[in-house]
């Protein structure tokens, strides 16, 4: 339990001090924002604070937060002290810099970002991935929430065969169609304040409960630091692909520069976009405790699997009615990021092709494509028996790379700007070797020895750094009076 509030504290204080120092580095000031500049009715409107730190609460939050912790617990208490860490240093200040850019950048969706501080081929690929990964988001997050409504609430048993299956994605997919069509404000922000609340009140009551039916923690001088996953993963790529959104997700900042278009000021940016994050890590805190708990209590073991860990908690924890509540909040979870994730793929389509989004039936089309799409993957990983397992891997290892990409183009903006683009420079520079390593290692990928997959993975992210030193070298500061 030491070391579990330990964690805790780094990461209040933490975010208390690096939060600071990142609005002191970034300097937001009054000038008017996206939002009431360029006001259309239906994806820039300004909107209220809280309701823009709700929206992206929910955003970022996906089954991330909850299943990437239940299978990263595996690797020991370590987890505690690395997941506070990358998130006050990496994922929060990922998330931040990329709104508060994209807020001076007119609203600009994250190809847009890329390809003005990376150049265009940079952005084809940034292009490939993301339009990928968005497209994976939306598969995925009909998915995971369905199954766990389907088996959970309903008690039914979630096969292929099973009619309620098909019928709750069906709803699913309504819902994201409306959420993904209509202006921000008249869906999203109507419907994201309640689902709010069933997340925060699942999380503190997950929260309280490991300490009202003290659950047995293991300490980190108890366990040791490294080799103690019951398959032998290596910690260092694995866990950081594992856990990414607690921690660190590229994923994020598409959010983020979602958001930017809402927002009324620049100063709301320190709660709405780090802070945000910071929140995203508790909840990673909370269930990677949690399900450490229930194993060390014999409730479950090493085998069991993340979907039946969540319902083995939630019951045990908070009781029946409570645990129906639990596993409502982490339904809203997915849902809540897959229908701004296609959102924002919307956005960027239209933003690359150039169409117009204040029509409606140009929206539409361009919706009909995505959701095609988006169908095609959920039917295979329906039909295939390892369909889903295929894409999770694949939408966990491209996640990180997104985000190696967008602590890319931070960097280069800190070094036009002369600030400290250090702290941009080295965040991008790890998890380059962690999506370098993985995938060379990776059955999915080369199936290189870790030997060769690290030494290769060293010299890929020196490259990275070398390449951000040479895109930013000779750039000079714009006066203080341009965005």
């Amino acid at each position: 339990m030491i070391t579990f509030l330990t964690g805790l504290l780094l990461l209040i204080l933490g975010a208390a001090v690096y939060g600071r120092i990142c609005v002191r580095v970034f300097v937001p000031d009054d000038r008017k924002t996206p939002a009431e500049r360029l006001l259309d009715g239906v994806d820039y409107v300004p909107m209220k604070q809280w309701k823009n730190c709700l929206i992206q609460l929910l955003n970022i939050a996906g089954t991330g937060p909850i299943f990437g912790p239940i299978q990263g617990i595996l690797f020991g208490p370590i987890a505690f002290v690395t997941i506070p860490i990358g998130c006050v240093l990496g994922g929060a200040f990922h998330d931040y810099m990329s709104g508060m850019i994209s807020i001076r950048e007119d609203g600009a969706q994250m190809p847009s970002l890329i390809q003005k501080y990376l150049g265009k081929i940079t952005c084809v690929f940034y292009n490939l991935f993301v339009f990928l990964l968005l497209i994976l988001v939306g598969a995925v997050f009909i998915y995971t929430p369905g199954d766990l409504f389907v088996t959970q609430i309903l008690k039914s048993d979630g096969s292929t065969s099973d009619l309620a299956v098909w019928l709750v994605y069906g709803a699913i997919f309504i819902y994201y169609i409306i959420a993904m069509l209509f202006p921000i404000d008249k869906i999203i922000g109507s419907v994201y304040p309640v689902f709010g609340g069933i997340l925060l009140l699942s999380a503190l009551g997950v929260f309280a409960g490991i300490f009202v039916k003290g659950y047995p923690l293991d300490e980190i001088w108890e366990i040791g630091v490294l080799n103690v996953h019951p398959q032998g993963l290596h910690f260092i790529p694995v866990f950081f692909v594992t856990v990414a959104c607690g921690i660190v997700s590229g994923f994020h900042a598409t959010q983020s520069t979602l958001v930017s278009r809402t927002m009324r000021q620049e100063r709301e940016g320190r709660m709405t976009f780090y802070n945000m994050m910071v929140i995203e890590g508790f909840i990673a805190m909370v269930w990677a405790a949690a399900a450490m708990g229930a194993i060390n209590q014999g409730l479950a073991d090493t085998s069991t699997s993340t979907t039946a860990m969540v319902g083995i908690v939630a019951n045990d924890l908070l009781g029946r009615i409570g645990g129906i509540i639990a596993v409502a909040g982490i339904i809203v979870l997915p849902i809540t990021t897959g229908d701004t994730a296609l959102r924002s793929l919307r956005l960027m389509a239209a933003d690359a092709l150039h169409i117009d989004q204040s029509k409606r039936p140009k929206r539409l089309l361009t919706a009909l494509v995505i959701f095609i799409l988006v169908a095609a993957l959920l039917v295979f990983s329906r039909l295939n028996a390892d369909g889903f397992q295929v894409l999770w891997r694949y939408f966990a290892w491209a996640n990180q790379v997104l985000a190696v990409f967008t602590f890319a183009m931070i960097a280069v903006y800190m070094k036009k700007k002369e600030k400290p683009y250090g702290m941009a420079l080295l965040p991008g520079m790890f998890y380059m070797f962690v999506v370098s390593s993985f995938i060379l290692n990776a059955q999915i990928g080369f199936g290189l020895s870790w030997t060769v997959s690290y030494i290769l993975a060293g010299a890929l992210s020196m490259l990275y750094a070398g390449g951000i030193m040479h895109m930013g070298k000779g750039c000079q500061p714009k006066s203080s009076a341009a965005r």
